[in-house]
């Protein structure tokens, strides 16, 4: 059996949004009625920024997710994290014409939003 939620971030940040706590909190309800194997986080970024910024930026964003599933109850052995920085973005070139590439263009920091986040699955049985 697999569950999967993504949990978003604001711009430049690796802190939790609160509707992806909740998400969260949900998943790691779920996942007690699992015999769990494992919950992988991968974060991910937006293409504003170097490639070495956002590695290091998706890699926290995932550790953050990983850090909230443990409060909420999750073995941390059974989390694993990565970070895949911008290299997967979800919205493909519907923001290419919003002009500059830089963190205080709002209009295309909106646009890119679905492309900071968490994706996360779990895997385990009944």
């Amino acid at each position: 059996m697999k569950l999967a939620a993504d949990a978003l971030f604001e711009f430049d940040k690796a802190v939790l949004l609160p509707e992806g706590k909740t998400k969260l909190s949900d998943l790691a309800a779920k996942s007690k009625g699992l015999k769990l194997e494992v919950i992988l986080a991968v974060g991910h970024t937006d293409r504003i920024g170097n490639p070495a910024y956002n590695q290091k930026l998706s890699e926290k964003r995932a550790a953050a997710v990983k850090a909230y599933l443990v409060s909420a109850g999750v073995e941390a052995n059974r989390v694993y994290t990565e970070g895949k920085g911008k290299t997967q973005p979800v919205t493909g070139d519907k923001c290419n014409k919003l002009g500059a590439e830089n963190g205080s263009n709002k209009k295309l920091v909106a646009c890119l939003q679905p492309d900071r986040r968490v994706e996360i699955e779990v895997i385990g049985s009944k």
